[in-house]
C-alpha cells in the first residue's frame, strides 16, 4: 500500500537556486532525492510537495498573501489525509527584518503548527500522521539580492536547532537537525545549493524509513 507524506516547508525546500528566481529540477531538490531514495529501499511512497516561498510559521509577510504557515494548515491536511507522515521545515521567514523574532519565538510557531496537525477535521477514520520537524540549517551572513531582507537574521536565529528539538522532545514527535549534513549556500546564506539538496534528502530518507 502506497504511503503519503506531506512536505510542508519555504523556499529552501521549493528548490530555488541561491541569488536567483530559479527552481532546481524536481529530482535535484532534496524533496525529489528523498522520494527517490526510499523508493529504491522499496518503501513505496508518495510524497506532496507544499513549499512556499517566504512562508513562515506564524507571521504573515506585510508585501506578500498567505505567507502565514498556520493559514489553510488544516485544509491541507484534510485536502491530503490520509497522510503517513508530515515533515516540517520552516523557521528561516521567520527572521526576515519585518519581524523582531528570536529561536525561541520561531519555535512557539513551530509548536502551534504540530497542535494545527494534530488537531486538524480530517475523516473521522483517517489516522493523525506522523510528524518529523527538521531544522533548517544555520543561517550565514545574507548576500546578494536578499541580504537587506535577512539583515542581522544569522543573529537573531541563533540557537534554533535546540529550540525546536525542545517543541518536538515535548510533543513526543521526530526531530532531526539538518546541520549535521548540510550548511547554508555561500552564496546568499539563506539558501540550499545543489550538493546540499543531495545530501539532506539522502539524510532525511534513512530518518523517515525508520519512522516509516
Amino acid at each position: 500500500m502506497m504511503k503519503h507524506i506531506l512536505i510542508y516547508s519555504d523556499s529552501l525546500s521549493w528548490g530555488i537556486i541561491p541569488n536567483t528566481r530559479k527552481r532546481l529540477a524536481f529530482e535535484k531538490r532534496w524533496t525529489g532525492v528523498f522520494e527517490k531514495t526510499l523508493n529504491a529501499n522499496k518503501k513505496n511512497i508518495r510524497i506532496i510537495e507544499n513549499c512556499l516561498n517566504g512562508r513562515r510559521t506564524v507571521w504573515s509577510d506585510p508585501y506578500k498573501d498567505g505567507r502565514d504557515g498556520s493559514q489553510g494548515l488544516a485544509q491541507v491536511m484534510e485536502i491530503n489525509s490520509p497522510l503517513s507522515l508530515v515533515i516540517l521545515m520552516l523557521g528561516h521567514n521567520d527572521f526576515q527584518n519585518t519581524h523582531n523574532n528570536n529561536a525561541w519565538l520561531s519555535a512557539q510557531g513551530m509548536q502551534k503548527l504540530i497542535q494545527i496537525i494534530r488537531q486538524a477535521p480530517i475523516e473521522p477514520e483517517m489516522p493523525v500522521p506522523e510528524i518529523l520537524v527538521i531544522a533548517p540549517p544555520v543561517i550565514n551572513k545574507p548576500k546578494g539580492a536578499i541580504a537587506n531582507k535577512f539583515k542581522d537574521a544569522e543573529k537573531r536565529c541563533i540557537g534554533l536547532a535546540k529550540e525546536l528539538e525542545n517543541i518536538a522532545e515535548v510533543n513526543n514527535i521526530h526531530y532531526f537537525d539538518s546541520n549535521t549534513v548540510i550548511s547554508s549556500s555561500k552564496v546568499d546564506g539563506i539558501h540550499l545549493d545543489e550538493d546540499q539538496h543531495l545530501e539532506l534528502g539522502k539524510a532525511v530518507a534513512n530518518v523517515a524509513s525508520k519512522i516509516l
